[in-house]
This record gives C-alpha cells, structure tokens and sequence, in this order.
C-alpha cells in the first residue's frame, strides 16, 4: 500500500516514520509513505501556494490551482482514493479505517492557515474529520488516520487476535486489562480473570465490551 501525504511541513513526519509500529511496516515494505512538499508546486519565485480569502476575512487560504498541480501529477500514475482531512468532513471511525486498509494507494491533503479553497472538495473523492474540533493544520490527523490504517494490513501486527479484540471493531471497545500485581494499593483484579474458567472470562469480557 501507498500513503502519498500532500503537506506544507514534510518535516513534521520524519519522527512518525521512525515510530515503531510505523517503522516495522516500512521495513518490512508492507507500506510506503511518500510525502510531498506542496510548497514545490507553488507560484513564483516565492512559491507563493495560499492568498487572501475573497470577500475578506482573518488569515490566508490555500490556492485550488496549486493543490491541483500536485493532485494531477500523483493522479497520472494511477488511480488513488484522495481524502481532503478538513473539519468538515465526515468523522472517521474505525469502519473507515478498515474499508481504507484495503486500497492500493490514498493521497491525503493536509490543509493550513484557513484552510483550502473550497473548489478542492471537487477535486477529491471524500473529506475526513478525525474530531469535532479544529487543528492548526492537517498533519496531526494524517498521521492519525494513517496510523489508524497500516496497522490494519496484513503482516504489519504480530498477533492478527489482538485486532479482533481492540476498541471499536464491530463496534464494541476493548474490554479492561489486568496484570501483576494482583493487589495494588486496595485495587484488585477482579476474580474471574482468577479462576481459569475460560468459559465464565469470555462472557464477563464481552460483558464489560457491552457495558463499558
């Protein structure tokens, strides 16, 4: 799979791609991340890829023509799903996350300063929100929905159960773990993780995934 990341600030991922989970998949050639300075498709000797909102307002928007030179190289070499990560979007879920592990290659676009032009939205095949509240820019939740989508690929975790078991698959969250001490403080595991009935731990588990 490839993750083509549209940014402003390439610089903000070189920790991200060193980050465990993230590294192994890289390693392992499971993924590719490829990050894509918009500042090369800017205008001028500047650069220049945002402008002063029309009809006036705070801060700068970014221009349509110059996302669209970097949409339109990455589109002529196949056929990409491309996301617009914008407040409002639709929320991302973990539903979304597993239909996005499926592609071939996704190109995100992380908007700043006030935003994108809103012709982009024609431009791009979905807008995803990771929250309702606003970021200074859209490098944060790429990186969440990214790392929220590699994880999901074949190979990329060790245990292929621990996914089947996490908070938000088939809408359920992740029941509560427990390990040694037994007592800490007054606080104790609860018994049934005790007892070694399987039977009676599997349905206290989907209990507590039920009831949280």
């Amino acid at each position: 799979m490839k993750i083509s990341i549209i940014t402003l600030f390439p610089e903000l991922f070189d920790s991200f791609k060193h980050y465990s989970m993230i590294y192994k998949a890289l390693k392992k050639g499971l993924v590719e991340i490829d990050l894509i300075n918009l500042r090369n498709y800017g205008l001028g000797i500047h650069k220049q890829v945002d402008d002063r909102p029309y009809g006036g307002g705070a801060g700068m928007v970014i221009r349509v023509d110059v996302l669209d030179k970097a949409l339109s190289t990455l589109k002529s070499k196949d056929r990409p799903k491309t996301i617009l990560l914008s407040p409002t979007g639709k929320q991302f879920t973990q539903k979304m996350a597993q239909k996005l592990s499926k592609e071939k290659h996704l190109i995100l676009i992380c908007g700043h300063y006030e935003g994108v032009d809103a012709r982009v939205e024609k431009l791009v095949d979905e807008k995803i929100s990771v929250g309702p509240y606003v970021t200074s820019g859209g490098e944060v939740p790429a990186m969440v929905v990214t790392e929220a989508i590699i994880r999901l690929i074949p190979g990329v975790l060790g245990n292929i159960e621990s996914l089947k078991e996490e908070s938000h698959t088939n809408n359920l969250l992740e029941y509560p773990q427990y390990t040694r001490p037994e007592v800490y403080k007054k606080m104790r595991v609860p018994k049934v993780l005790l007892s070694g009935h399987h039977q009676e731990i599997e349905r206290w588990r989907h209990w507590q995934q039920k009831n949280p």
